[in-house]
């Protein structure tokens, strides 16, 4: 029983430590391939976010089964199952604007008409000022 517990720790922290690198990765990626990034983990069926939000949900159901049997308070129930809800719908959220993001990681189609530069919203540049 320890092995598995040490081994399942030990891949939280592997996983831990590879988020950390992606992480970095992510801040220095140019453009393009940052987009690419958070196209994959923001995809709610086969990215990151999908599978935090599942992983979120089991824990939750741990916890209905161990607070019913008096071993956890209900509150740790209630608060993984909060936020189980709140990540599906972040994850919802983000959906609509996931093909935003794949615009921008697809690669740059060559055409004869000049395209204009990109201009900022409204939004960003109140963000400046």
């Amino acid at each position: 029983m320890t092995d598995t517990i040490s081994s399942s720790v030990q891949l939280v922290d592997a996983i831990a430590a590879q988020l950390h690198q992606l992480r970095r990765h992510l801040a220095l990626a140019p453009p393009r391939e940052a987009a690419q990034i958070l196209a994959h983990v923001l995809d709610y069926d086969t990215g990151l976010l999908g599978e935090v939000t599942e992983l979120v949900e089991t824990g939750s159901r741990f916890a209905k089964v161990n607070s019913e049997r008096g071993v956890l308070p209900p509150e740790v129930w209630l608060a993984l199952g909060r936020a189980a809800n709140e990540l599906h719908s972040v994850g919802i959220d983000l959906t609509e604007h996931t093909g935003a993001i794949q615009k921008v990681a697809a690669p740059a189609v060559e055409s004869s008409s000049p395209t204009a530069a990109p201009i900022a919203s409204a939004m960003i540049i109140r963000r400046r000022r």
